[in-house]
């Protein structure tokens, strides 16, 4: 493990995780990761970005890249986290990849409980298909719950006939909001960031009593039949790490094409600290890479 990280794991384990493990305000969390991305993940200013709207929705566009689009759902336990938290990351996955990018600014819990995410995805789908964006031009990804909410997003898309996107990728993502995964337990210690013990209780605000095995809510539990290139990327030591995996094992059973990329040793979703280790800008760039192979298939 380089210094780099070995730092960087200590400062999440002490301070990050101990912040979730005790905040109980939704509002608070919001506050601070805001304020928290607005000195860590600071994007890159020669990327334009615009406020814009979506269907019914405000989002944040990336770039004016002729490559395609990606859909971006950030992650933030569907309670906290915006477009503008994620941007950084989004801004340089737009530069290696020559698309632009899309982030909704999909409904909160708990105010906006189980299903409002996910319809708020499906809407941002239709309707980035409205504005005259070809389906086969459109990646959809995300990060922790954005990348359940993306996973969740194709397999409707499977179900019900909507046009296949030209790919899907998901981060760290959280796909059993049943929280059934070995993982959850033998990664507990490991984890530097997500509260293995409070999974369930963060989980509850936004599905405030539904069943945590609908499809919407943990992809885990969907079909994939006939989906579209998928790449899903989580750390070996992750609580969420056998998310990743059984959906990889589900997925292939269906027949779909998908790149599990496991790297030992990293926090939570950390492609986003790729102005800090040298790994999470490698990650992002192999990310990128398997998202150029997709326009030559």
């Amino acid at each position: 493990m380089s210094l780099r990280l070995w730092l960087l794991n200590g400062a999440l384990r002490l301070f990050e995780r101990r912040f979730l493990s005790r905040v109980s305000d939704p509002a608070e969390a919001r506050y601070a990761f805001a304020r928290k991305a607005r000195i860590l993940f600071r994007p890159d200013r020669c990327v334009p970005l615009s406020q814009n709207r979506i269907g019914t929705l405000e989002c944040l566009d990336i770039g004016r890249q002729e490559a395609g689009v990606l859909l971006y759902f950030h992650g933030g336990a569907y309670i906290f986290g915006a477009p503008r938290t994620h941007a950084a990351m989004l801004v340089e996955l737009s530069k290696m990849t020559k698309m632009s990018a899309v982030l909704p600014d999909y409904r909160l819990a708990p105010d906006a409980p189980f299903p409002a995410a996910f319809d708020d995805a499906v809407a941002s789908y239709e309707a980035l298909i409205a504005r005259g964006v070809a389906p086969n031009d459109i990646v959809i990804g995300g990060d922790s719950a954005g990348g359940g909410l993306a996973l969740a997003l194709l397999a409707h898309i499977c179900a019900t006939g909507l046009p296949q996107p030209r790919g899907c990728f998901a981060l760290s993502a959280y796909t059993d909001m049943c929280n059934s995964g070995p993982s959850v337990i033998s990664n507990a210690a490991a984890e530097v960031i997500l509260p293995a013990a409070r999974m369930d209780e963060i989980g509850q605000m936004y599905l405030q009593g539904h069943d945590a095995s609908d499809p919407r809510a943990s992809p885990l539990y969907a079909h994939f039949s006939g989906a579209c290139p998928v790449y899903l990327a989580a750390s070996t030591d992750e609580i969420l790490l056998d998310d990743s995996r059984r959906i990889a094992a589900r997925m292939r059973e269906a027949g779909v094409d998908v790149d599990l990329h496991l790297r030992a040793g990293m926090p939570h979703v950390w492609q986003m600290f790729h102005r800090y280790l040298p790994q999470a800008r490698d990650d992002l760039a192999h990310l990128s890479g398997w998202i150029k192979t997709l326009s030559a298939r």
